[in-house]
Order: structure tokens, then sequence, then C-alpha cells
């Protein structure tokens, strides 16, 4: 029992550091994939509300689907890359 605590305790841990990540970057451009339709964005955040990522989207795979606002749990996320101007720039997939 006490190891299921400690994993709780952890994964906690782990989603307040995501949500916080995400926060500390509003405004910066991201690059999220995810395992539902429609997979893959970029844009750039424009808020955190609890753990829902408040996305301008500019790119997705579905071309209908860009230029609005979307919302996206920070749970379906499995992998993410924000620009932060020490890296690699998210490339403009539309050229």
């Amino acid at each position: 029992m006490k190891n299921l605590e400690q994993m709780d305790m952890i994964n906690a841990r782990r989603d307040d550091a995501i949500v916080e990540h995400f926060v500390r970057n509003k405004g910066r451009k991201v690059f999220i994939l995810t395992e539902s339709f429609p997979f893959m964005f970029i844009g750039n955040i424009k808020d955190v509300i609890e753990d829902m990522i408040a996305l301008d989207v500019l790119t997705t795979n579905v071309a209908a689907l860009e230029g609005r606002e979307w919302y996206i749990h920070i749970h379906s996320i499995n992998v993410f890359y924000i620009e932060t101007g020490i890296g690699e720039k998210i490339p403009d997939l539309k050229d």
C-alpha cells in the first residue's frame, strides 16, 4: 500500500511540474504530439487553466482545424517541445 501512495505522490509532483513548465512558457511556440486525433499541434501557448493548455493553433495535421484555439489536457500529451530561444526552432511546416 505504501508503494502505491508513493507512486501517486510522484505522479502528482510530475503533473504539477509539467503544468508549471507550461505556465512559465506562456506566449511561446510549442510542438505537441498526442495519442488522439488530430495527433499533432504547433501553436502558441495562450494560457494554462488548471491542467488544460489554451493553444492558438498555427499548424496541425488537418488544415481545416488550424487557426483556432484548442484546449489540450496535459495528461493527453505524449511528447512536447517548447521553443525557448536556447535550442532548435520549431519549423514552419506550411513552407
